[in-house]
């Protein structure tokens, strides 16, 4: 090795036995063109090849006194082998380009001259200049140009290509950065480039005259789901996140809560809730609102048993915060992204992996759509026994209640479908706990050929492993079904208690199985957004199924079912807020980095 070199070349290597000796020959050769004698190194960095490849580095450090093998035991991705070889280094110039010379090798030199000059604290190849000369077929120019453009438009880059493995930086500069890079894959310089414009550092983009050598493919777990992600974690912490102070969180989370008030009228008229709460009684309004509000500290024990059978203890006060903001997300967000919030909160404020928040969300939504799913189909066999299924199948023809009957028949259907669709989950699960396998990994690598897979399929597994174990132990099993039993029976008790307060009168046994079955009809149906006829479909099946099935005219039951919507929305808004305010959780950084999985589930 050289003595004191002023310059050092990382080669990147994995799998490259084919190829690294004429690299490396190529690399010397070029360097002596243009640096004196033992001011250079070139450091292959061998990142835990499967080959003959860390043989070859070795052969070629003793036969080259400028040559350095780093090896590396395990896969460390291709940014990170960079980087372990980048400190191991000893150059005041750091330099690195692809093994497979693509980017033509006269141009190294005004790539090392550019940092050893002082022209610049960081440069970089580009194959999208005016007068860069790249042969590039649509296979890989199409990805290219999509992605440099979404890192220009989303990060604010001014660099038009950044992945072209061909760049220098200056030591300082480089280890200034690399404290806050995170990615350790293929992301990796692209992240350096974007935080070195950001910090204020000189970067110098030329062209260069590239050849693809070798086949190249759109990955799709790498490219779509890795760089996506990576792209978006980079904005978030770049955009967002020094913008985020206490202040600010406490007025976003009091907007958002209002934000999910104002939504509610898209589908609860409020001049129509409010003629309806006065012709209720009060009293049995408010009971009813303490009644459900009284669900909640359960929500808060199931969620502990959940987390402890995985191995997370919690208490169930700060388990139930993390529920109430979770459920107020779900009323301002698409897609049930409230999910994510408590994702987020759970590993912001416990340090819970994301991995194991969404799995432990997968085991609690399975319980609920189970439990629902049960007690409609108990009251249904119920109904069947005794002969009283007319009035569903008139419910079904539409010939009652025709203001409800558009959105209580596709209620019906989806709730159905719903239904279904959770006992094959719960099927599924403990068909999986009990065979203790794992298919995630042979199912990526069909869509992927990339080592990124590995890191994808590990989050994935992770993901698995939390539910089997849950589904494995009867006990936990047991005690958390009983939990959700008693949960959604006090959500019954609710709706019971605000037809109550419009003056229904039926026998108990009778307004108890009639609330059962149009209250788990109802939530059941609203797990999809589909709200035909602007009546939304808990209203819809709550009515259609309340007419049917009792004397209780249209317009009662309609009134009922928004009073008690209203009701539980009321309350599932004013415990997020409270939630917020004491856990200092804004829902907007809850949910941008909720959804970071892929980025932060190994922390």
């Amino acid at each position: 090795m050289a003595s004191d070199p002023e310059v050092s070349v990382v080669l990147p290597a994995y799998n490259e036995a084919d190829t690294i000796e004429r690299t490396v020959r190529v690399t010397l050769e070029t360097l002596a063109s243009f640096l004196p004698a033992g001011t250079y190194e070139v450091i292959v960095a061998e990142d835990g090849c499967e080959d003959r490849t860390p043989e070859i580095a070795d052969r070629l450090a003793d036969e080259h006194e400028a040559v350095r093998h780093v090896h590396s035991e395990e896969r460390l991705g291709r940014g990170g082998a960079l980087e372990y070889a980048f400190r191991q280094s000893e150059g005041s110039t750091l330099v690195y380009f692809d093994t497979d010379l693509a980017t033509d090798m006269a141009h190294l030199e005004e790539l090392v001259e550019s940092i050893r000059s002082g022209e610049c604290d960081v440069a970089t190849g580009s194959r999208w200049l005016e007068e860069s000369q790249a042969d590039r077929p649509a296979k890989r120019g199409i990805p290219s140009f999509g992605f440099n453009t979404l890192v220009r438009l989303i990060l604010r880059s001014d660099v038009r290509d950044h992945q072209c493995g061909f760049k220098a930086f200056d030591r300082e500069v480089l280890f200034a950065l690399l404290d806050d890079v995170e990615d350790d894959h293929w992301f990796w310089d692209t992240e350096v480039l974007v935080r070195a414009q950001r910090a204020g550092y000189r970067v110098k983009e030329f062209p260069v005259d590239w050849t693809p050598k070798g086949d190249s493919k759109v990955d799709v777990v790498r490219d779509v789901f890795g760089m996506g992600s990576q792209i978006l974690r980079t904005w978030w912490q770049l955009a967002v996140q020094p913008r985020i102070t206490r202040r600010r969180t406490m007025v976003a989370g009091g907007l958002l809560g209002v934000l999910a008030l104002a939504l509610m009228t898209l589908y609860l008229d409020p001049a129509t809730v409010l003629v309806r709460m006065t012709e209720a009684d009060p009293v049995l309004v408010g009971i009813s609102a303490l009644v459900y509000l009284a669900s909640w500290p359960l929500r808060g024990l199931r969620y502990r048993d959940i987390l402890d059978r995985m191995g997370y203890h919690e208490r169930p006060g700060f388990l139930t915060g993390a529920v109430f903001i979770s459920q107020t997300g779900n009323l301002v967000f698409p897609a049930r992204a409230g999910d994510a919030v408590r994702a987020y909160v759970v590993k912001a404020r416990r340090g819970i992996p994301y991995t194991s928040g969404f799995a432990s969300l997968a085991v609690e939504r399975v319980f609920d759509l189970l439990t629902i799913a049960a007690l409609a189909g108990t009251v249904l066999l119920g109904l069947v026994a005794t002969g009283g299924t007319g009035g569903l199948e008139r419910a079904l023809g539409g010939s009652v209640a025709p203001d409800a009957a558009p959105s209580g028949q596709t209620a019906l259907l989806v709730a159905a479908g719903v239904g279904l669709a959770a006992v094959l989950a719960l099927v599924a699960i403990v068909a999986s706990a009990r065979s203790n396998r794992n298919y995630a990994r042979a199912l990526l690598t069909r869509f992927s050929s990339d080592a990124y897979v590995d890191y994808v399929a590990g989050i994935v597994e992770g993901f698995v492993t939390d539910v089997q174990t849950v589904a494995s132990d009867r006990r936990a099993f047991a005690r958390i079904g009983f939990g959700s039993l008693v949960i959604w029976s006090i959500d019954v008790v609710t709706a019971i208690l605000v037809l109550a307060a419009f003056g229904v009168d039926l026998p108990v046994p009778t307004l108890v199985a009639v609330g059962f079955f149009a209250v788990s009809v109802g939530n059941l149906a609203k797990v999809l957004p589909l709200s035909p006829g602007g009546i939304g479909l808990y209203e819809g099946a709550f009515t259609l199924l309340v007419v049917a099935l009792t004397p209780v005219g249209a317009s009662t039951a309609l009134a009922a079912a928004v009073v008690d919507h209203a009701v539980k929305n009321l309350v599932t808004v004013a415990g997020g807020l409270a939630s917020m305010t004491w856990l200092n959780v804004s829902l907007t950084t809850a949910v941008e980095e909720g959804s970071e999985v892929e980025a932060s589930t190994t922390d």
